[in-house]
């Protein structure tokens, strides 16, 4: 199967679009971000937000655009690599080490479905490329697209850098901060509500008890 896939990365998926579907976070400009925030962790238990089949399918419809096209791959198996991509990303954020099955299920996805550049023909003496997907080998173009992805990030120094998760303790989310000043996973959520809880120190701080230390007017009892 022979696809532009690295043309299609340039398509942005609109987070707007995303939260309408009912995913609290996207847009990331690796898909293989927006693959992991599809499960909310930090809930007991976690919550798969490819909970039916419709979720599921609505989630590839968006971001198939910028993924290789054809079928997009099973649930299991999908599910199977974000819990890799997953541990891996947490992995290098805790400072530990992750698990071995996690870098097995990453290669295992991208030699499933191998690429190579095919040379289509000429412009004025300039290469037309297309990228080809060996999907005969039995894998899925798109889950080996997003394998490839989080190799990438996870093998520049650059990008892990700049790999955070959401400062809000109740959020899971993962992304790639634009900068250094960037905390929330997205404004309208979790920084929304940062904002609010400081506003409402700001509005609600104690004032002084003015009842613990009454004026005295006349002789304290048991004063000398």
């Amino acid at each position: 199967m022979a696809n532009a896939y690295y043309g299609a990365m340039s398509v942005q998926v609109m987070l707007e679009d995303l939260q309408r579907a009912g995913f609290p976070m996207g847009g990331e400009p690796f898909a293989a971000l927006d693959l992991v925030d599809t499960v909310m962790l930090s809930v007991e238990p976690p919550v798969d937000l490819f909970g039916s089949p419709e979720r599921f399918a609505r989630w590839w419809e968006l971001e198939g655009p910028r993924l290789p096209q054809g079928p997009p791959p099973d649930l299991a198996a999908t599910r199977r690599l974000r819990a890799a991509v997953r541990d891996l990303f947490d992995a290098h954020l805790a400072g530990r080490a992750p698990r071995s099955t996690s870098i097995e299920d990453v290669n295992a996805a991208t030699a499933a479905a191998p690429a190579s550049l095919r040379m289509v023909g000429l412009d004025e003496g300039t290469a037309r490329v297309e990228t080809r997907w060996h999907t005969e080998y039995g894998g899925n173009a798109a889950l080996a697209a997003l394998a490839r992805e989080a190799i990438e990030v996870l093998s520049s120094p650059e990008r892990l850098e700049r790999l955070r998760r959401c400062a809000n303790p109740t959020c899971s989310m993962l992304f790639l901060a634009e900068n250094k000043r960037r905390q929330w996973c997205t404004a309208n959520i979790c920084g929304n509500r940062a904002r609010v809880a400081r506003h409402y120190e700001r509005t609600h701080m104690t004032a002084p008890d003015t009842d613990a230390h009454p004026t005295s007017t006349g002789t304290h009892e048991g004063g000398r």
